[in-house]
């Protein structure tokens, strides 16, 4: 996961760094490093992301429209 993906995925969920942070249980400052390239983005930070908007995703199929 690139940088620009991170950040990408960040915003399709509507998480702010912090958000991501508290879940994941990391520094305050580790999505900083990732976002500007000071440290490669881990692979379960990028499946713990894929499998959010995954269960974004399918939490909207099974969800009635708001009316």
């Amino acid at each position: 996961m690139t940088p620009a993906e991170f950040e990408a995925a960040l915003a399709q969920l509507g998480w702010k760094q912090s958000d991501f942070c508290r879940m994941a249980d990391v520094d305050k400052n580790t999505p900083s490093r990732w976002i500007k390239g000071t440290t490669p983005v881990p692979g379960w930070a990028a499946r713990f992301l894929a499998m959010a908007l995954e269960i974004r995703r399918l939490a909207a199929l099974i969800q009635p429209p708001k009316t």
